[in-house]
């Protein structure tokens, strides 16, 4: 049977959709059933498992990331994985250029990085070799902007860049507002790693050091401090919050790593040169609305055929950098998640953030964490445990004693192939080519919208219906629900999670201030490992909504991830 007459069951059934998959996805010449194929048979272990997992991909109901999408299989030199975390920038002019080097390497082959910036010592502070004084991290941040918008101006994917800074670095104010000029460090989302040393000095009212190098620069008060973060957030949606030691609280490789910064979206923690792999499972798939039923024996049979198939994704495709090669076989990590549960609960009837809602998130992350960790023994068992498994202490973690008896005694007998499996991103592009499902574990943010699609030759805007819409359900969009309903979906779901999740807490205009500041306190104590708001009254809205003439060379400019003004999406380069 033909390509042509395969993709006529099977793929996107929205115009733009069929467009976008097609565009960013898509060889020259192929179709979709074509792309899958060459997806499937790239990352086979049999012909069994090509087509099953040809039928998982066929039927839309796994969208790897559209890294995997467009490198597997395919002949240009591309790498499969969406984002890495650079190595470590130390504070030297030459350790501080070799990051950049490689950070060019790595969006060259289509990469998005996270870095910490916290070993650069701060602004002011006196370098003896030279007898000058330091700029600080925030105009070293300059030079990887630099570099990101330089090779988005060449041709290639825009680039997308996280920046993180601890909140005891003595530059830290400075790092706050750095974005307030809306031309400063365009290709960079910020976020500030917070301790709990810091949590506890606020909730105390404790002065609270800043330092570096072992040295107190200076001591502040924490609540300005906090009050500092908070207006910036309020106004600006930025910086994220990132809560670094419940991160390394709660990381399964606690023994052999420690994790500084994440990608760019904040879904994946990792160490230096650590890589994210990422895939979600689209879960109105597995709706049977008429019987409000959701098909949790093939979503279990699905788990098990994409995660052998995604862990062959570490050994078959190519990376910018030997470093970030060595790191992720030696660890094999993997983000699986989910999309469209907003979606497939309304469906299902059951509202966005409503106690029914939260039981269904609860039973499916639950399934998706124990299926795949299943999975990854048996195949310990068959392939090997990755290199740094310790069968002592891996086994010890304080996520994996989460796990059912029966699963934490076979990782005993067998280990584990991969050190994570699991990880909620934002989902914007990948959603939009499955027809418009909702984004993540993220309720739409509106039932349509008018979406701008940039071109080489300009700008189309078309109309985007919400999927579930266009199946006869008016679910309850982001601003309908209320900033504490997204905190309880974010917090339900890290229990269920590995890595970390992508997710938005959207803030409405009848949020007090102190409401807001609240909710982050809430999020630090609820065990969240972070937590980015959008308020669509802040400052950034308007400037994201303003409209700009087109450059005349028409070259794609590198944008960071960020909240679409329009629909409320995260996207990430």
């Amino acid at each position: 049977m033909s390509s042509k007459k395969h993709n006529q069951h099977y793929g996107p059934s929205l115009p733009l959709s069929e467009e976008i998959d097609t565009i960013k996805y898509r060889q020259t010449g192929e179709d979709f059933y074509s792309k899958i194929v060459r997806i499937a048979d790239s990352l086979k272990d049999s012909s069994e498992h090509f087509e099953d997992f040809k039928d998982v991909l066929r039927n839309m109901r796994f969208l790897p990331a559209g890294r995997v999408q467009n490198a597997m299989g395919a002949a240009r030199q591309t790498t499969a994985f969406n984002c890495f975390v650079s190595g470590v920038i130390g504070d030297s002019m030459e350790s501080i250029m070799q990051r950049a080097t490689e950070a060019a390497e790595t969006m060259r082959r289509g990469g998005g990085i996270g870095y910490d910036f916290s070993r650069l010592r701060p602004r002011g502070d006196r370098i003896k070799s030279l007898e000058s004084k330091s700029s600080g991290p925030v105009s070293f941040m300059g030079i990887f902007d630099s570099v990101c918008q330089t090779i988005a101006s060449s041709g290639h994917r825009r680039g997308a860049q996280m920046g993180v800074l601890r909140i005891d670095h003595p530059d830290i104010e400075q790092f706050l507002t750095a974005k307030h000029n809306s031309d400063k460090l365009t290709g960079f989302n910020i976020s500030i790693g917070v301790t709990d040393e810091f949590m506890m000095h606020l909730q105390q009212g404790k002065p609270f050091p800043l330092k570096y190098d072992g040295r107190t620069y200076k001591e502040v008060d924490p609540e300005a401090l906090w009050d500092m973060v908070m207006r910036s957030t309020w106004d600006w949606a930025e910086p994220g919050v990132l809560f670094i030691d419940q991160i390394n609280r709660l990381n399964n490789l606690w023994y052999c790593e420690t994790i500084e910064a994440t990608n760019p979206c904040g879904e994946q923690p990792l160490p230096a040169y650590g890589a994210c792999l990422l895939g979600s499972f689209n879960l109105v798939k597995y709706v049977n609305m008429e019987e409000k039923m959701f098909n949790l024996d093939q979503f279990e049979a699905d788990i098990r055929t994409v995660v052998r198939a995604m862990d062959n994704v570490i050994d078959r495709t190519i990376y910018p950098l030997p470093e970030q090669e060595a790191e992720a076989k030696a660890k094999r990590r993997m983000g699986l998640g989910v999309t469209a549960l907003a979606n497939a609960g309304e469906m299902l009837g059951l509202p966005y953030g409503s106690p029914e809602f939260m039981d269904f998130t609860e039973t499916t992350l639950k399934a998706l964490r124990d299926y795949a960790y299943d999975t990854s023994a048996d195949l310990a068992h068959e392939k090997g445990a990755f290199p740094l498994f310790d069968p002592v202490k891996y086994p010890q973690g304080e996520f994996i004693q989460q796990l059912p008896k029966d699963i934490q005694e076979k990782i005993g007998a067998y280990g584990i192939r991969n050190s994570h499996l699991t990880s909620i991103a934002p989902t914007g592009t990948i959603s939009l080519t499955a027809d418009n499902v909702s984004s993540g574990i993220e309720p739409p943010f509106s039932l349509y919208y008018d979406r701008t699609i940039q071109q080489f030759d300009g700008h189309q805007i078309e109309r985007v219906e919400d999927y579930a819409f266009t199946q006869g359900v008016s679910g309850r969009t982001a601003n309908e629900i209320s900033a504490e309903e997204h905190l309880s979906v974010l917090a339900m779901a890290q229990q269920y999670v590995d890595s970390a999740c992508s997710k938005t807490c959207n803030v409405g205009d009848d949020v007090s201030y102190d409401d807001f500041k609240n909710l982050y306190m809430k999020a630090w104590l609820s065990g969240c490992k972070g937590i980015t708001t959008f308020r669509a009254a802040g400052l950034r809205y308007g400037i994201l909504n303003e409209v700009k003439p087109a450059d005349n060379d028409n070259q794609p400019k590198a944008e960071a991830c960020f909240i679409d003004p329009e629909s409320g999406q995260k996207e990430c380069g």
